[in-house]
């Protein structure tokens, strides 16, 4: 119809440039298995990196119903102050509890931040974090990847993030002003980190002996359940509750996603050997790759390969042969670098990973 033709012609103007995206469904029938479309698929580009959104502990824990109401109104219920108290016996600080890692960057920077802090960004931060400074209205000053020595000396604060999602590297964080109490303050986004990294799970800052002033944590990705968390000193829980906005004006998470936040959370304290697991699969494909002379990004758990502008082609290769791992794209990376993003679990099996190997094969 006319009257949508703008939306219309903004879609296959992503088309002619190669960067529309579709849904495929993915119909889970093991931690690291699935049919992709109607095909068996070993997958390779999930998030749940220790397995457990597949375990039966953490898919009987989801009891109860929905919260019904923002939690300030008539959503608050035992279980969200259970996970709380739990994270805060974990992390050794109070949590805050959001519905989503998107709604936790949102509300914290909006609640701490305004029109008169100046905050040094990432480059390469996630949009939650991007658009988090946006809603502040704070003076962000972007910089350079990775690079502590180019961040002035008087901002207010400074964000960056435990592990990058597309580039798989871990910062030096104790490199960057702040990370010892004094200065700005360090915020630092833990989400692919969480529960795989550092003792007990606690994340990246965590590995370096390091307390960053606020820690982002999400309960979606290795801890198997869904939702986030914000942790930080007790003034920190008091503002949030009283001035985040993605906390004050939605519905609380529902009873069965933090039961089984909950659940996943004890499982991986539990059982310290998934952590174990999961590095020793990550240096395998990392290994076997740099064997095989493919360009791979980063450390740890995250596995980009970079592949260039026919990475769908590749993405086809890969479906074809049985493995999901998803081709990334601009404006996701830069032109020129896109990249199949592999992620690790500890579920995967020695063959697996083996298997994507052999498919890959030797780079032409």
């Amino acid at each position: 119809m006319r009257r949508y033709a703008a939306w219309a012609d903004r879609v296959a103007d992503l088309q002619a440039r190669g960067r529309r995206r579709q849904l495929r469904t993915l119909t889970p029938t093991g931690p690291v298995t699935g049919e992709l479309d109607g095909r068996e698929v070993v997958v390779a580009c999930s998030n749940d990196y220790l397995g457990l959104a597949w375990r039966e502990e953490v898919r009987a824990a989801a009891t109860g119903g929905g919260s019904g109401a923002s939690r300030l109104i008539a959503g608050d219920r035992p279980v969200h102050h259970q996970l709380e108290d739990a994270v805060e016996a974990w992390l050794g600080r109070p949590a805050t509890l959001f519905t989503s890692g998107y709604h936790a960057n949102l509300g914290l920077l909006g609640a701490i931040l305004g029109r008169d802090s100046r905050v040094a960004s990432d480059a390469l931060n996630h949009a939650s974090i991007i658009d988090g400074l946006r809603l502040s209205r704070a003076q962000r000053l972007v910089v350079p990847h990775a690079a502590p020595d180019q961040i002035p000396a008087d901002v207010d604060a400074v964000v960056v993030e435990g592990l990058y999602s597309m580039d798989g590297d871990v910062p030096d964080l104790g490199g960057y002003p702040g990370a010892r109490g004094e200065g700005p303050l360090l915020i630092v986004d833990e989400a692919h980190a969480i529960g795989c990294l550092g003792p007990d799970g606690q994340g990246a800052a965590a590995a370096q002996d390091l307390v960053p002033d606020v820690r982002i944590g999400t309960f979606g990705k290795a801890l198997g359940a869904h939702g986030a968390f914000v942790e930080g000193p007790p003034e920190l829980r008091e503002l949030l509750v009283n001035a985040a906005r993605t906390f004050i004006f939605t519905t609380g998470p529902a009873e069965p996603v933090a039961a089984m936040a909950l659940a996943g959370l004890t499982l991986m304290r539990r059982e310290p050997e998934l952590r174990e697991r999961l590095a020793a699969n990550a240096r395998r494909l990392r290994s076997g790759l740099a064997d095989l002379g493919w360009e791979v990004l980063g450390e740890a758990h995250i596995v980009p390969v970079v592949v260039g502008p026919d990475v769908m082609a590749l993405d086809a290769r890969l479906q074809d042969a049985g493995i999901f791992a998803a081709g990334i794209r601009p404006p996701t990376v830069p032109a020129g670098t896109e990249r199949i993003r592999f992620t690790v679990s500890a579920a995967h099996t020695d063959d697996q990973l083996d298997r994507i190997l052999d498919v890959l094969g030797p780079r032409r």
